[in-house]
């Protein structure tokens, strides 16, 4: 299944990457396209390279912003900051993170700013099809290993938020954002904006506009009051390259920005329910045993010595963030042809049952 992110051909990416390239390494580069990233994620555009020079040459992996005419999910795409917190997370902990030889932030070779990671052998648990349909390796394996990957993810999320100092060191992650640096308050404003971005396309969602005026209603209970550690953002298993259901890359860092813990640990478990319910719906077996909140929590819990303030609100906030995404992606489908405009917009969110269960059970008005 292909879903188009990008009017960029690989051929036209790959020849100003290698012009670009043979400025920055001082020779002649040869770039080939060895394949696509078109399984999981859908927000940059991500490519596989081979760069090749008299001197040496690597294998790589895009990172590049998407063009304001291809309908980006986010309204902004901070690659500076996505190279820094990568960075950063590889000197301070031992989570495992690509390397980043060669970034062009000023966007002279796309048009729009790029890095290049080095790439790293591993599999991902796939988005497209989603992994709880079966018939892939992560579905496929056995419930020992499974829960092995479970545990190396909550694992990453314990290191993330154990970085001591995290607001002074990530500071640059809540520049300009009004409010305290981190706190839920700062996370609601963020996606009321993102929301009003996302519908300015294609219309608005009575649904999501239950979700917010619940969250702005109801302040989260969180573990620290007053903690802002840092958080991937995008925290699920599908950002993780794996060998032997171990973490050997964490990837996508496009959401990564200072706040409670709560927030990691609910997206993580809420990205499975997404997936969940789309199996519910379809009346498939799904992975319910998987990444259940109750075994997350606890294996949390065990990692950190924290427990976690219960994860309603981080999880209506995550249902918020989803639509906002399939209202962006939606909108990239109808800009490629790919369907057609729907009547009702919410039926773009994959989700929508899932969401308005957990809006009904938290109590909020309709």
């Amino acid at each position: 299944m292909q879903i188009q992110r990008s009017s960029r051909s690989p051929e036209q990416v790959a020849a100003r990457i290698a012009d670009w390239l043979s400025r920055e390494v001082g020779e002649s580069v040869a770039v080939e396209v060895v394949g696509g990233v078109n399984s999981n994620g859908l927000s940059s555009d991500t490519l596989v390279l081979d760069a090749s020079w008299a001197g040496g040459g690597e294998r790589f992996v895009t990172r590049a912003a998407p063009t304001a005419e291809d309908v980006p999910v986010f309204p902004s795409y901070a690659l500076g900051h996505q190279r820094d917190v990568i960075r950063l997370v590889g000197e301070l902990t031992e989570v495992p993170v690509p390397q980043i030889p060669y970034a062009d932030l000023e966007g002279s070779a796309l048009g729009t700013p790029l890095f290049l990671m080095r790439h790293v052998e591993g599999v991902v648990p796939p988005d497209v099809l989603p992994y709880n349909f079966g018939d892939n390796w992560f579905a496929d394996a056995s419930l020992d290993e499974q829960r092995r990957l479970q545990e190396e993810t909550v694992g990453v999320l314990a290191a993330l938020h154990d970085i001591p100092d995290a607001e002074q060191v990530f500071a640059f992650l809540a520049e300009g954002q009004p409010g305290r640096a981190g706190s839920p308050e700062q996370h609601l404003q963020r996606v009321r904006e993102w929301y009003e971005f996302a519908a300015a396309d294609v219309g608005r969602s009575p649904l999501v506009e239950r979700g917010l005026a619940w969250l702005a209603a109801h302040p989260p209970t969180v573990a620290r009051p007053g903690e802002a550690v840092l958080c991937w953002g995008d925290a699920r298993i599908g950002n993780v390259l794996f060998r032997d259901f171990r973490p050997v890359a964490v990837l996508d860092w496009e959401m990564a920005a200072l706040g409670p813990r709560e927030f990691d640990v609910a997206w993580l478990v809420f990205a499975h329910r997404v997936f969940e319910s789309i199996t519910e719906v379809l009346a498939m077996p799904g992975m319910p045993h998987v990444l259940r909140e109750e075994d997350v929590v606890g294996a949390y819990a065990e990692r950190t010595g924290v427990r976690l303030g219960d994860l309603t609100w981080f999880s209506v906030l995550a249902g918020v963030q989803w639509a906002c995404v399939f209202l962006r992606t939606g909108a990239r489908q109808i800009h490629f042809g790919e369907i057609e405009r729907p009547e009702d917009i919410e039926s773009l969110f994959h989700h929508k049952l899932l969401l308005e269960r957990i809006l009904d059970e938290a109590g909020a008005a309709r």
